[in-house]
């Protein structure tokens, strides 16, 4: 385990992942993959391990701003909160962490406010009793935030020890945060106490090996979670090909590395999200333009990362920002940057194979993130570029997504977090 941040590229010093996400359309070394320009059906990519027993109670809720548990309860009336993450240092950016209402049932979303005082809020998670957000500070030197729900009060921030950070999550146990620092590829935790507070951090690692892949400069931390055993933590990590598992000590809130899977040179690993059984998880490659079916040990920790599959975008050029999976496991959404587009995927035998369906249009530019109302039945989706928020009804039964009205207008939308 290695200790200390990596070379200064946070917000704050002149480096920002757009301008990254913009390097990479030059780069010579990234290709995409061919895919046919009309939406089809791919070849299904199996995992490379055996389907694992299902795991104990899920975590997967730490593995995006807002996940869905396996069961899909009826949407509740009347409205609900929905917080927004944006880049405050940038033109025609925010004033700190959206606020909105929507609707459970239709999806409009209405009203906007602001809780200020948190600079590039651009990545969002609640605390699993739902009364305490967390904001990173995307900035150098980077920190995490915590607001206290429903009053919005700032209660402090805290440093990452590293620079640029994109991601944090709350281990299913509520008591601790977990952070990636992207420009300084480090992962650090924090203790929360039991008000949601962020103490004193209490273990920063930095991903000083392997080397830097194809095109990179550096290690680039891009997601911290807790597998669905919740005994690992997973960092996805895009400037070294790897995705590190990690064992926490919950005493003493440190880490130590049990092991690493590695995903062909220059695919860029950026977001990772599990089945809800927990015997698989499938991996968004940012710089090649492709996804993977991924095996997961819970016992070992250990993920085996498979072949590349398409992403249905074509030629052109398209980054993958995020997936989600369905509260039933039987579908996959992946957000295209660049075609601006959500595919859909059947997922099959169990969570073994992923089969693509389809591209459907987000009706915005360069969605960055989307998230899962807690039923299930809405797809949100933050557009960068536009500065706006679309919102899908998701069919429980086909997967199919129906667009809930027009889109919702906020600066520089990069996260949506709805509660």
């Amino acid at each position: 385990m290695s200790s200390g941040a990596g070379p200064s590229h946070g917000a704050g010093g002149g480096w920002t992942r757009r301008r990254f996400v913009g390097a990479l359309a030059g780069a010579a070394a990234i290709t995409a993959v061919p895919a046919c320009a009309t939406p089809r059906a791919d070849p299904a990519v199996t995992a490379p391990l055996p389907k694992a027993p299902p795991a104990g109670p899920s975590a997967s809720a730490s593995t995006s701003a807002s996940a869905a548990t396996p069961s899909s309860p009826a949407p509740a009336s009347g409205p609900r909160r929905l917080f927004l993450g944006t880049y405050t240092s940038g033109d025609g950016g925010g004033k700190g962490i959206g606020v909105a209402s929507y609707d459970a049932v239709t999806g409009a979303v209405t009203g906007g406010g602001v809780v200020p005082g948190v600079d590039n809020p651009s990545f969002l998670a609640a605390h699993p009793d739902g009364r305490t957000l967390y904001a990173v500070d995307e900035q150098t030197p980077g920190a995490v935030t915590a607001v206290r729900l429903p009053g919005n009060e700032v209660l402090g921030s805290r440093s990452t020890g590293g620079s640029g950070p994109c991601h944090l999550s709350v281990h299913p146990s509520g008591r601790w945060l977990l952070s990636a620092n992207y420009a300084s590829g480090s992962v650090a935790v924090h203790p929360l106490d039991a008000s949601g507070a962020l103490g004193e951090r209490t273990d920063l690692v930095t991903h000083t090996s392997p080397a830097p892949g194809p095109g990179q400069q550096g290690p680039h931390a891009h997601q911290f979670v807790t597998a669905p055993d919740g005994g690992h933590l997973l960092a996805v990590d895009l400037g070294t090909d790897t995705v590190y598992s990690y064992r926490l000590d919950e005493t003493r809130g440190t880490l130590t590395e049990v092991s690493r899977a590695r995903t062909r040179p220059g695919a860029g690993p950026r977001h990772l999200t599990f089945h809800p059984g927990g015997g698989y998880a499938y991996l968004a490659n940012e710089a090649d333009n492709t996804v993977t079916v991924c095996g997961y040990d819970p016992a070992t920790g250990r993920l085996s990362v498979g072949e590349p599959q398409s992403t249905g975008t074509g030629s052109g050029t398209s980054y993958p920002a995020q997936l989600l999976v369905t509260p039933n496991g039987s579908y996959a959404f992946l957000a295209n940057r660049g075609h601006n587009s959500l595919t859909r995927y059947a997922i099959e035998a169990d969570g073994a194979r992923l089969r693509l369906l389809d591209t459907v249009p987000v009706d915005g530019d360069f969605p960055r993130h989307i998230a899962f109302s807690p039923d299930g039945r809405l797809l949100f989706a933050a557009n960068q570029r536009s500065s706006t928020v679309t919102v899908f009804r998701v069919d429980q039964e086909s997967g199919g997504l129906r667009s809930a009205g027009e889109p919702f207008a906020s600066p520089l939308a990069v996260c949506a977090l709805p509660l």
